[in-house]
């Protein structure tokens, strides 16, 4: 309602300062109140096909700004169609202020909206109850995820899962105001104990949701649709499987590169081979192998950050690694280490942004452990990526977790690609290369 406001104020704003004699008129204004009207009922069908309105508590502002463009992008088309054909005064020339007015209202409306919202539920307002039946490593994710990030706006309550019956179980929703149950598809319940669950939870109007184990699952790989009323489940397309956006990101991977190398790498690249060559004997470059798109093997190009050694191939870094040279530490808090992969850019081996490359041994390590760590191959490994922004590098704490997050992290991105997620990640590289990045070793 407030954005059909705005619209209904922008457009009764143009419709007087272009008509100021005219403004006591009653037959011009009822003459304009259709394209008016039909303005608003044409916005409010486009946002059922754009989900502006469909704005789940998890749902990222990268997403969020993506969807208001698409929106406005169609509307702006539709107003342009609208005015072919109306005579009306609403649709004069000044049809593109008009349409940039609403998109800058609009969004700064919109971005204070969600970031208000954000706020409240981080201080514990407007939260929602949820609670889980049954412990696996992908509920510990989710429940470390929902813990850090307040904004999101859950409480768990625990429930003694003990003796589980029905009695106890309703009682227990309609105490706490449980709105979400979760339940991970590998579970130690019955079938029959499940479905009974999921009837007591339709009937208690409590909602499920269902987390697939990490390792072995392939929710990934479909997408629920229907024949007529059958559900089917489709083999998944991702974003980049389009040619569209794969031209998209091959063309802005190669115009970003060429600006990099000419206009930053030019000067700073004999800097730091200066310094390298200085700091400890050895090549400028370390070049390692490793897996690319559909895990073909290249040549991954970085600047040296170790001492010589024949463990770097197949150890990774720990805290206080010895190895690591003075400036090697700088490079690598700074990742001006990676700067040479922009060669493998433009040569095509990589993306600007991506799923980060590992070694070899690495990937051959946790490709039996985790079911879905090929999934990362669907795309070309980045010089950053999501996961990397996300604080999700270097081996500290649970390895094996870690490693989970960032494959999840890998995974969503491939699944949600947008060009302007991409736009969002290489700003938030720049903002951690400059601020140093304490993840980094």
């Amino acid at each position: 309602m407030l954005d059909l406001l705005v619209i209904a104020m922008a457009f009764v704003y143009y419709f007087i300062s272009t008509n100021s004699g005219l403004v006591h008129d009653r037959d011009l204004w009822y003459e304009n109140s259709f394209p008016l009207l039909l303005v608003i009922f044409f916005w409010i069908l486009l946002s059922g096909r754009t989900k502006i309105y469909n704005i789940s508590r998890n749902l990222t502002y990268i997403l969020f700004v993506e969807r208001i463009i698409t929106h406005f992008l169609l509307f702006t088309i539709g107003l342009v169609l609208i005015r072919k054909v109306s005579a009306n005064q609403f649709f004069g020339s000044e049809l593109t202020w008009l349409s940039v007015s609403l998109f800058f209202l609009i969004f700064v409306m919109k971005s204070v909206v969600y970031f208000s919202i954000r706020f409240i539920r981080s201080k514990g307002i407007n939260h929602r109850n949820v609670m889980f039946l049954s412990e696996t490593d992908s509920t510990h994710v989710l429940k470390k995820i929902i813990k850090d990030r307040k904004d999101f706006g859950y409480k768990i309550f625990s429930y003694d899962q003990t003796g589980l019956n029905r009695e106890n179980l309703v009682d227990f929703w309609k105490k706490n105001g449980i709105h979400t149950l979760f339940i991970p598809t590998e579970n130690q319940l019955s079938p029959s104990e499940q479905n009974e669950i999921f009837l007591l939870a339709e009937a208690s109007k409590v909602h499920i949701t269902l987390i697939p184990n990490i390792s072995k699952n392939n929710f990934f790989f479909y997408d629920l649709a229907y024949i007529d009323t059958q559900p089917v489940l489709n083999q998944a397309k991702y974003p980049l499987d389009y040619y569209s956006n794969f031209l998209l990101k091959r063309v802005f991977d190669i115009v970003f590169s060429i600006l990099v190398l000419v206009l930053i790498c030019s000067w700073l690249f004999p800097i730091i081979a200066f310094l390298i060559k200085r700091s400890s004997q050895g090549p400028v470059f370390f070049i390692q192998k490793r897996y690319g798109y559909h895990e073909a093997i290249f040549n991954c190009i970085k600047f040296r950050t170790m001492v010589v050694n024949e463990d770097s191939s197949k150890k990774t870094t720990e805290e206080n690694d010895v190895r690591i040279t003075a400036i090697g530490k700088f490079l690598r808090k700074t990742s001006l280490d990676e700067m040479p992969q922009f060669i493998n850019v433009l040569k095509g081996e990589m993306s600007v942004v991506g799923p980060r490359p590992h070694m070899l041994a690495v990937d051959d390590f946790y490709k039996p452990k985790i079911g879905r760590y090929t999934l990362r191959s669907h795309a070309y490994p980045g010089i950053t990526g999501l996961a990397q922004i996300k604080g999700l590098r270097g081996d500290s704490g649970n390895v094996e977790m870690e490693m989970n997050k960032r494959i999840l992290a890998d995974s969503f991105y491939i699944r949600n690609w947008s060009f302007v997620m991409d736009l969002a990640i290489i700003l938030k590289t720049i903002v951690l290369v400059i601020k140093g990045d304490k993840k980094a070793k």
